[in-house]
């Protein structure tokens, strides 16, 4: 594993332990030359999901795109960015244990909203207002609506 410091490509393997119900394996590494420590994450190679985007593109889902996406609509909110992450996670398994290897990215945004919801409502209408494009102050209103009925 080359090393993010100094280039060098020999490591050492200090720590390894299972993350997302054993999904992926963390290790902690240091490097031979530098002796700097860093971390890295394997994850088993699957079938890469493509997401069929509004304009009917296509491209391979990309999670650090999505968890941007929540990040921006958390920001300057009280919100971890593991739960963030934890959101990505479920979002990508849903993914990968569904039979089908295109999904669209209303599909993709869905799941973002019905878990951000639970964690932020400011955040999810901040994400809600983007990713379903709120074109006037009557949309808007009317998702806050929902969110107000739904909190009854």
């Amino acid at each position: 594993m080359k090393c993010p410091y100094c280039g060098y490509e020999e490591s050492k393997v200090i720590d390894s332990r299972p993350t997302d119900e054993g999904a992926r394996i963390r290790r902690r590494r240091e490097c031979l030359k530098c002796s700097q420590r860093f971390t890295t994450y394997e994850v088993v190679e699957t079938v890469p999901i493509v997401v069929i985007k509004k304009d009917k593109s296509r491209e391979s889902f990309d999670r650090n795109k999505l968890l941007a996406g929540l990040l921006k609509a958390c920001e300057k909110r009280p919100v971890p960015t593991e739960i963030l992450e934890k959101i990505v996670d479920e979002i990508e398994i849903i993914l990968h244990n569904s039979l089908e290897r295109e999904v669209t990215s209303m599909r993709v945004g869905e799941l973002a909203m019905e878990r951000l919801k639970d964690v932020d409502q400011v955040a999810y209408v901040r994400f809600a207002s983007v990713y379903r494009q709120f074109r006037d102050i009557n949309t808007f209103m009317d998702e806050l609506n929902k969110l107000l009925q739904e909190k009854k």
